[in-house]
């Protein structure tokens, strides 16, 4: 509606402006003419008043009477085409009444009627410029005729009759053919002026046409019947990730695959007026991502009505479908959690009650039998069963965290200090910490972040069986948060087993339940912290874990990547045939 009125209120500024050309052009023209004409009467430069043009003079003060009240009429009426044709009309008669002061029949100035027709092309429409020309024929022919009939006074009573209608035949086909020609000229300028307003508007709304597209969030992809892309709108490159200009022209199955079959399917349902069918694919982004979309197909018609080609729209659903894992995580987790009280009870219990049998057994049997090695092996396998248990218990309830300021540096430093003297190292192994020159302090638990990186520690060392470097830097990172990258040169890991990193009893490169890594991925969730895992098969591992300065409430939702269905969370998580990655 602004705009709308913002339009008419340009167009009534236009026409107003117009208008004011017509009257102070007007006033300008017979200014010239008087100047002129007193020249012409005079014969040299010098000017006189014996030979000032009285009826031309007549006029102009006429005009400048009339140039005033088009002026006030002006400010007060906005009928500006009416206004124009008034005007238009009194000049024709203002000059037909200048013709008669100036010898009519034979007066220099009935070319004004010419040039007045001219000038009505440029104000009014084709007919009414033709209408202005039979007017000006009109009043000449009025005015030569009673002239000729001695009605009014005339000098030219003399001239004969034939003489006065040849006058008179030669100007009225001047004027009619003047205005012909004149009302051709407006009507190409009508035509000008519309074709003008027609391509603004084209402009406008393929502008409005292209915000909208723009504006909309969900995906949208237009191609033609050959499957080619020509319109890719932002949301489209937001969810792919690629551009406008790299996608437009080449075919849709690039992107998204073969939809010849979806095609089939939206088409049969349009036909029989069902709902329009929904279908799931993955995008693969140009850093290698997978993004889950869900899509619909329809058809592209064009302004006959004729198919041009097809409607893509989709949506990012991999977020969706993430959380609809962690959902079904998190009941496997409650459900490890319920059963987790009654394994204490099951098994704790009768280990116990069977480790002591078997020590007072050992009791009376000679240390050197193969009896007393039998029972040692099983002490030390109800020991390796116990430690099971404790830490299946230690993810599944976890201990109350007790946040202090801890100082990263020598939670590292202590942690480095036991591994030399643990027995799971050896002289094919190199460890090195590289930390920064000023200490570094998070809020945190320092049990649990010492039990972090003994945990990764381990695993890494686990993971060097014959040797190897095993390194962890700690630096700082933007938005208040602080980085410890652990990278080892083991044997590395597949993308099925990144996938399951984090997952209790999933299958461990070193042989081990899986436990310690879900209890690290817990305690730094607890933390509000995040971790990546890069690792390639036979070159080694790579583990970043993040963590704020400050501890801020409770824990971040779990949105851990790997969750996402299998099947596409090597794509999605950037896992490569050659290198895996996950990030939590």
């Amino acid at each position: 509606m602004f705009n709308l009125k913002e339009k008419f209120f340009s167009a009534g500024i236009h026409q107003s402006q117009k208008i004011q050309t017509l009257i102070i052009g007007r006033l300008l023209t017979i200014f010239l003419l008087l100047v002129a004409a007193w020249i012409w009467h005079s014969g040299k430069l010098k000017l006189s008043f014996d030979n000032f043009p009285q009826g031309v003079f007549l006029v102009f003060l006429v005009s400048v009477g009339l140039t005033i009240i088009y002026f006030f009429v002006l400010r007060l009426n906005s009928h500006y085409e009416w206004q124009i044709r008034v005007q238009l009309f009194l000049d024709a008669l203002l000059i037909t009444w200048l013709v008669w002061r100036t010898s009519d029949l034979t007066s220099p100035y009935i070319t004004l009627y010419i040039v007045l027709i001219a000038v009505a092309s440029l104000f009014l429409k084709a007919s009414e410029t033709l209408l202005m020309a039979a007017v000006c024929v009109l009043l000449f022919a009025l005015l030569s005729i009673l002239s000729a009939s001695s009605v009014i006074y005339s000098p030219n009573a003399t001239l004969e009759s034939s003489k006065v209608v040849q006058i008179i035949s030669f100007h009225t086909v001047a004027f009619l053919v003047v205005g012909l020609l004149a009302s051709k000229l407006s009507d190409r300028a009508a035509s000008g002026e519309q074709l003008k307003e027609t391509v603004k508007t084209l402009a406008n709304l393929r502008v409005l046409h292209e915000r909208i597209i723009e504006s909309v969030r969900s995906g949208l992809i237009t191609t033609d019947l050959d499957g080619n892309i020509y319109t890719f709108n932002a949301a489209a490159t937001e969810i792919s990730g690629y551009k406008a200009d790299q996608m437009i022209g080449k075919p849709i199955a690039a992107l998204m695959g073969n939809l010849r079959q979806p095609i089939v399917e939206s088409l049969e349902s349009t036909e029989t007026g069902d709902q329009q069918p929904r279908f799931e694919t993955d995008l693969i982004s140009p850093e290698g991502f997978a993004v889950r979309v869900g899509y619909s197909i329809s058809t592209l018609f064009s302004e006959r009505g004729e198919e041009s080609g097809w409607i893509i729209t989709f949506q990012d659903l991999t977020d969706i479908r993430s959380m609809e894992e962690n959902i079904r995580r998190k009941d496997r987790l409650a459900a490890v959690g319920r059963v987790a009280a009654g394994l204490a009870h099951e098994i704790r219990n009768p280990l116990g009650a069977m480790r002591g049998a078997i020590q007072v057994l050992q009791a009376s049997i000679p240390p050197q039998s193969s009896q007393a090695s039998l029972m040692e092996i099983v002490l030390r396998e109800s020991d390796r069963l116990n430690n099971i248990i404790t830490n299946f218990l230690t993810y599944a309830r976890p201990r109350v965290s007790n946040f202090t300021e801890t100082k990263v540096c020598e939670a590292l430093n202590d942690t480095f200090t036991l591994l030399r003297h643990s027995p799971d190292v050896k002289e094919t192994h190199v460890l090195e910490v590289v930390l920064p020159e000023k200490p570094v302090y998070i809020s945190a638990d320092s049990t649990q972040l010492k039990q972090i990186f003994w945990n990764l520690a381990r695993n890494s060392l686990q993971a060097m069986p014959n040797g190897g470097t095993f390194r962890a830097v700690l630096a700082e990172t933007p938005h208040n948060r602080v980085k410890i990258v652990f990278s080892d040169s083991g044997v590395g890991m597949s993308g099925n087993q990144v996938e399951q990193l984090f997952e209790p009893f999933s299958n461990s490169t070193t042989g081990g339940t899986g436990l310690g890594l879900s209890i690290v991925y817990q305690i730094i969730r607890d933390h509000n912290g995040t971790i990546n895992v890069s690792s390639l098969e036979g070159e080694g591992t790579t583990i970043s874990v993040e963590l704020p300065r400050e501890y801020g409430g409770a824990p971040i939702e779990d949105d851990i990547d790997e969750t996402l269905e299998p099947s596409r969370l090597k794509s999605f998580l950037n896992v490569k045939t050659e290198e895996t990655e996950i990030s939590s």
